[in-house]
């Protein structure tokens, strides 16, 4: 490690993995500032909550002795710190095949097939895209919260398939979700369905809220004061002769189930979501193997090195065979 301009001592991810202990001079022109405040400047990867936890656990020390979070400094105190290595999860990594489609030392982005779910739940098993990541990424986790796991920022539902970005440090977990929230991101996804939609291209801004009886579904909002603001905006990509219509969703908001139920509004459900109104139409030519959408672009800026990455998942068998299916 080097001091460096501003004073502090720079603390690289290589050593965030021991307990050898850190010193860190309070720099020049601060007078009677809080310790943790002090502290989160300079060591930016971490996470407030993290650096916090360095003073719960008594890892932050001044004259020899742990001080509390708040305690006040000045120019010249020397606080000398450890930082402990990431916790194991408590889950257990299990290797499950990956269709990777970018990674780096901060980031990793899967096209998810249809079918896995997201995030470890009631009800799951350990065949989530959690289990797989943990055993892909061993050893190059630095940790979300002290924990060693991946940091999901955005979620697919199971029978969704696509693009799915994860952070494998603090860091660029803050930074995902800042972006995810301010809505920096754009997100396409391809949408078959039902019938065939009068105009070539929409916009639908409907506010959406959760259901009023079925509490794991969604619906439209009476009015943006009983329901959060969803904006999706549509284009026909392709048509199809047995009732079917290929859509490209592009959204400006991540709300739950926000294209399958501003599909339904719009009275053309995506096949095989009979959650949203779809019904299975004679004219088909089988039965859709599941919810037909999928996730096809995501574009952000990376949240360390700010270089813009643009991601696109190609259709999955299943996707690809029905579309087949549908123009014989």
């Amino acid at each position: 490690m080097s001091p460096g301009d501003d004073g502090f001592r720079t603390v690289t991810s290589e050593n965030m993995d021991t307990e050898e202990p850190r010193r860190l001079v309070v720099p020049e022109g601060v007078a009677k500032a809080r310790a943790d405040k002090i502290l989160c400047e300079a060591l930016p990867e971490m996470s407030r909550a993290a650096v916090q936890r360095l003073f719960d656990e008594e890892r932050v020390r001044l004259g020899g002795r742990p001080i509390a979070k708040n305690r006040r400094v000045s120019a010249g105190d020397v606080l000398v710190y450890d930082v402990p290595p990431p916790r194991p999860a408590e889950l257990v990594p299990v290797e499950i095949s990956l269709d990777i489609l970018f990674e780096d030392e901060h980031l990793v982005a899967v096209n998810k097939p249809p079918g896995m779910v997201v995030h470890p739940g009631a009800g799951t098993g350990e065949d989530t895209l959690v289990h797989a990541l943990l055993a892909h990424c061993r050893g190059r986790l630095s940790g979300i919260g002290g924990v060693e796991r991946p940091g999901i920022v955005h979620r697919l539902d199971r029978d969704t398939s696509g693009v799915i970005v994860v952070a494998k440090s603090d860091a660029a977990h803050r930074g995902l979700s800042a972006a995810f929230a301010a809505r920096e991101t754009e997100k396409a996804y391809l949408a078959l369905v039902a019938g065939r939609p009068r105009l070539l291209s929409g916009t639908i801004k409907l506010p959406i809220t959760r259901h009023h009886t079925h509490r794991t579904r969604m619906m439209v909002a009476r009015d943006e004061e009983s329901g959060r603001f969803a904006h999706t905006d549509w284009k026909v990509e392709e048509t199809f002769p047995r009732s079917a219509t290929l859509l490209r969703c592009r959204i400006h908001t991540g709300r739950t189930h926000q294209i399958r139920v501003h599909m339904q509004a719009l009275g053309h459900p995506i096949l095989g979501d009979s959650t949203y109104g779809w019904r299975m139409d004679g004219r088909l030519p089988r039965r859709p193997p599941r919810v037909m959408l999928h996730a096809a672009q995501l574009a952000f800026a990376h949240p360390i090195t700010q270089a813009r990455v643009e991601l696109e998942a190609p259709l999955p068998t299943d996707f690809r065979d029905y579309l087949v299916a549908l123009g014989e």
